[in-house]
């Protein structure tokens, strides 16, 4: 909105509000902004959920015993404060005429909206069980496979039906009409996957944060066919407003990360996890970047998987791998103190975000 008020002001001019035509320049604003509002919103949206829910997110009886102690009251659904820094960042930075910025916009408020009937539901019968897992599934899926179709059609037609491979520049893998497909399982994929991830005070948030740095990068570098040519990786024309959404991320997150640091004084539920997963899927589809987000996330994937060794084991052997799954809880069990698996774990994600970079250069 502000950009293209400015595009138009400033054409044929010289003047300091030429800046507004860099996305580095918008990135950075973007990034600032998202901060500033969820500071800003931060307590008021907290005394509000407060207010509202009373008794705060209901804890599963099954899980660590500490958390019925220690996390009962505190309230959920403060993934609405990142929604709201993030949107409203976005859409006063981005160029709006970006059909790349609008397809993520729609992923990341169709998951948020999942998320926010899903933390309503349980918040209503004051149980863990949500709204149930084939609906959720299903709208989760519709939305993707929508995304994946629609990014699809934004794409050069070399590159529209193809999977790229970090660290190999010439060959890339047609996947035709099941493109869409492959995309609608990477989206709900990560959606679902940092939502797992989500168990301890900030532990999704800060990896989050990190994978939302990777990508800005990543978005600018394929967005400009220069950067792109120089470095060898598949130009996405367009893909560059997408920094100024990763920026935004960046902001929303770290503020809300002022509020959700250990002890948290709210969750970002259901509401926020898979908002912030499903943005970080159609991101990456619409990078060609995949595989590189298998890599910068792979802590997501770790906790993942971990979930489904630890079913698939269960029930043909009837015993466990993990003493508890997500892996956070395997440790929680062991005695770990949760800052310690929290710092631990984001420093996992700090290295695997370096490796992800590397793949831009080792090809």
């Amino acid at each position: 909105m502000l950009y293209t008020l400015v595009a138009h002001h400033v054409q044929g001019h010289t003047t300091i509000l030429n800046l507004f035509r860099y996305i580095t320049f918008r990135a950075g604003g973007a990034c600032l902004t998202a901060l500033a509002i969820a500071l800003l919103l931060g307590n008021p949206v907290i005394r509000e959920l407060k207010r509202i829910q009373r008794e705060g997110q209901p804890i599963r009886a099954v899980g660590p015993e500490r958390h019925i102690l220690e996390k009962a009251g505190t309230p959920t659904m403060g993934g609405i404060l990142i929604l709201i820094a993030l949107f409203t960042s976005t859409l006063l930075w981005a160029d709006l005429q970006d059909g790349f910025v609008w397809a993520v916009l729609f992923v990341t408020g169709a998951f948020g909206a999942v998320g926010f009937a899903d933390d309503y539901r349980k918040l209503a019968k004051r149980n863990t069980d949500g709204i149930s897992k084939k609906a959720r599934l299903s709208c989760e899926f519709g939305a993707s496979l929508i995304a994946g179709w629609w990014m699809q059609h934004l794409m050069p037609i070399e590159l529209a039906n193809h999977l790229a491979f970090p660290f190999v520049k010439d060959y890339m893998l047609p996947l035709g009409y099941a493109f869409p497909i492959f995309a609608m399982v990477t989206i709900a994929g990560f959606g679902n996957a940092v939502n797992l991830t989500d168990g301890l005070d900030g532990l999704a948030t800060v990896p989050v944060v990190i994978a939302a740095l990777v990508f800005a990068l990543i978005s600018y570098l394929v967005g400009n066919h220069v950067f792109a040519d120089y470095l060898q990786l598949h130009a996405v024309p367009g893909t560059g407003e997408l920094a100024v959404f990763c920026a935004a991320l960046v902001g929303a997150g770290l503020g809300f990360l002022w509020f959700n640091a250990p002890p948290a004084s709210v969750f970002m539920g259901d509401t926020g996890s898979l908002s912030l997963g499903g943005a970080l899927g159609a991101v990456a589809v619409a990078t060609k970047h995949e595989l590189v987000l298998c890599i910068v996330g792979g802590l997501f994937v770790v906790e993942t998987l971990s979930v489904i060794i630890q079913v698939f084991w269960y029930k043909r052997t009837k015993k466990r791998v993990f003493l508890m799954a997500p892996l956070h809880h395997h440790f929680e069990k062991k005695g770990w103190q949760e800052p310690k698996i929290v710092i631990r774990f984001w420093i996992v994600s700090v290295v695997l975000g370096l490796v992800g970079l590397a793949t831009l250069k080792l090809r």
